[in-house]
């Protein structure tokens, strides 16, 4: 089994800014690159920081209301200074959190949802710029053709991987949506909840239904019912 890697799906042509470019540059260089956020990379191609809407908003945020009806906000001197900032170096957001091109796409989606963020620039161990991954980056494992999901968990999981006998189990596929049917002898009976939880470690896979039978001494008893939400997991 292979699961797409942040190499292969990250953007590898990125709109960058340098720690002294100005407060306006930045704005138009994410409205006219249709972008909400840009990573700021020194002369040696290092990542330093990242500047986002989020942080440009603090500019507007923290001015006097004009007509007088609200008061200043009360900011901390850290957040003071972001929001009068005026060039990248000022403005970003460091350590820049970053992602890694190896990563997978569990790992990665992972970390844009503990640290809040819609984007990740993707570095080497040097911390120097290879590209930029986002959130509909990530999501694209899911326009996955149904056919490509079936194959890999026929031939690759369950004959490959599983051992099984090609008949034994099969897999219906439908908009990422996976049904295992079939039967396995009672020595293979612990590997059903193994079998369920490979299938969902496939890229694409929205959801997993199994009813995969056990024989073993002229009777046969099946697994309950089960769906379960798909999201691949980490190798």
């Amino acid at each position: 089994m292979e699961h797409r890697t942040v190499a292969e799906l990250m953007t590898r042509n990125v709109v960058i800014v340098r720690p002294d470019t100005p407060f306006k540059r930045i704005v138009r260089e994410l409205a006219e690159n249709d972008v909400t956020a840009v990573p700021v990379v020194e002369g040696d191609g290092r990542v330093v920081g990242v500047v986002s809407e989020a942080d440009l908003i603090r500019k507007p945020a923290g001015l006097p209301d004009p007509f007088g009806l609200l008061p200043l906000p009360h900011l901390g001197p850290a957040k003071r200074a972001k929001a009068e900032g005026a060039r990248a170096d000022e403005l970003m957001t460091a350590p820049p959190v970053c992602a890694r091109p190896g990563w997978n796409v569990v790992e990665t989606a992972r970390l844009m949802t503990t640290r809040h963020v819609k984007r990740l620039p993707v570095v080497d161990e040097a911390l120097r710029l290879l590209g930029i991954i986002s959130r509909s980056d990530i999501l694209r494992v899911y326009l996955r053709d149904d056919a490509a999901i079936r194959s890999e968990i026929e031939r690759d999981l369950l004959v490959g991987t599983m051992g099984l006998a090609p008949s034994a189990v099969t897999a219906e596929v439908s908009e990422g949506q996976v049904t295992l049917t079939g039967t396995v002898g009672p020595e293979a009976a612990g590997l059903i909840p193994v079998i369920d939880h490979l299938c969902r470690a496939v890229d694409g896979v929205v959801s997993v239904h199994q009813r995969i039978s056990c024989t073993g001494n002229g009777t046969e008893a099946a697994s309950p019912l089960r769906a379960v939400s798909g999201s691949p997991q980490r190798r």
